[in-house]
């Protein structure tokens, strides 16, 4: 019988509720279950506000959630001591969205490096934190590094800060890493080079990626050039999971179908001839109100009555987990 490995992040059941003023609240995490392999990667796609960042906050213990459990290696995170927690906040980093405000800007790119080269004693010097971080920038594409390490964020641009960032994620030596919308902030012509760099750290140190965009052409580049999952959220639940490009290539969830349709496409023919989903509604539902039954329901163009009533639950369609009713129609 062959072993099944633990993996390196799971969680189970995973809900965060905020309070909005003092009777209304938001669950912007709601259910949650999935899990990252050891030196794989799960790419996380859905529309700006639906739960994505507070997702990957919650793996990383950045936020504890209302109910459910984040397990790191197997152990619960929130049960850990507190060498054992800070031990996994270590090997869990995040590179944020905007890399302007990711920096402080007081601070010269080496003190941004070296901070936590000396806290976590990667390096037992200042001369020695000054010689890694040079290595870092190195990694990173930024040659040569005395040209950086002495410069201010002001005086760099958005794709050389972000790879600044990149280097201080992977400076600890983690074993997972949140991009957290990592390229949405840049111009369209640096994407694909910091996703490239993504991968070329991961094939040099064999880290993990949680990979959260919703632009589903750059999520179909990191799956085909990384392998891995991809799920796909929708007001705080997962509606869709499958391995590699499989989603992309044939989606189920209706939801899926949608967002797929509308990504823009270079060729104008294609675009002009393609026939998008008709919604029955354009507008996406408040979080305070949110829908019963299937949350998607009234906007989606194959509703019926089941779909008001009873919450889908994710379940194995065609070797992918969709939170369907009537995902066998779509195959």
């Amino acid at each position: 019988m062959a072993m099944v490995s633990t993996p390196l992040i799971k969680v189970e059941n995973l809900t965060r509720i905020f309070r909005v003023g003092s009777k209304r609240f938001i669950k912007a995490v709601d259910g949650v279950s999935l899990d990252i392999q050891k030196g794989k990667n799960l790419v996380l796609v859905g529309e700006s506000g639906c739960g994505k960042s507070t997702l990957g906050k919650l793996t990383l213990g950045l936020i504890k959630p209302t109910s459910g459990h984040v397990y790191f290696m197997g152990k619960d995170i929130w049960k850990m001591s507190k060498r054992e927690f800070a031990e996994f906040r270590r090997n869990a980093q995040i590179v944020h969205q905007d890399p302007y405000s990711a920096l402080n800007p007081v601070r010269t790119v080496f003190d941004s490096l070296s901070a936590p080269l000396l806290h976590y004693k990667v390096a037992k010097s200042k001369k020695e934190a000054y010689e890694k971080a040079a290595e870092l920038l190195e990694l990173v594409g930024l040659i040569p590094p005395s040209d950086f390490l002495d410069r201010y964020p002001s005086r760099m641009s958005g794709g050389q800060l972000q790879r600044v960032a990149i280097a201080r994620a992977i400076s600890v030596n983690p074993k997972y890493i949140v991009a957290d919308e990592a390229v949405s902030m840049l111009d369209a012509s640096l994407r694909l080079g910091i996703v490239d760099l993504f991968l070329d750290l991961q094939k040099k140190f064999g880290m993990s990626y949680l990979f959260i965009t919703h632009d589903f052409g750059i999520a179909r580049y990191f799956i085909l050039k990384s392998g891995g999952s991809m799920a796909v959220m929708y007001l705080g639940s997962i509606v869709e999971i499958g391995v590699g490009d499989s989603i992309i290539k044939s989606p189920l969830h209706p939801y899926t179908q949608v967002l797929i349709a509308v990504t823009p496409v270079p060729d104008p023919k294609i675009a002009r001839e393609r026939e998008l989903p008709k919604l029955r509604s354009l507008e996406v539902p408040r979080l305070t109100e949110v829908p019963p039954g299937c949350k998607f329901h009234t906007r989606c163009p194959y509703a019926r009555d089941r779909c008001e009533k009873e919450v889908p639950r994710l379940r194995e369609v065609k070797g992918r987990l969709v939170a369907c009713h009537f995902a066998e129609e779509f195959t």
